[in-house]
């Protein structure tokens, strides 16, 4: 295990704060209830944080349970719509990359 580096300086340390937290916002699945971080980087890249286990979806704990490769399970569908309906309401913002 390797020391923590402490020489990194404030600014890329705030820098890699706000590109890794920035603009991610809570949001909780329409069918299981599970929370995540979400955050829109473009119309096609999504930004998904777990706030727990993955194991806490049903939909991907039965696709492990059924012999799926935990790291192979990039996400749950249910959870793509709910996130698909918070960009249709206004919940979730596609940034305008356009500047």
């Amino acid at each position: 295990m390797t020391a923590a580096r402490t020489d990194v300086p404030a600014g890329t340390a705030a820098d890699q704060r706000l590109y890794l937290e920035g603009g991610l916002r809570p949001l909780p699945c329409t069918t299981c209830g599970v929370r995540v971080l979400v955050k829109k980087l473009s119309p096609e890249q999504t930004s998904i944080q777990w706030t727990t286990s993955t194991d806490d979806c049903p939909e991907i704990a039965a696709r492990i349970a059924e012999g799926d490769h935990p790291a192979l399970v990039d996400t749950c569908p249910r959870l793509r719509a709910t996130i698909e309906h918070a960009l249709r309401e206004g919940i979730l913002e596609v940034p305008d990359t356009e500047e």
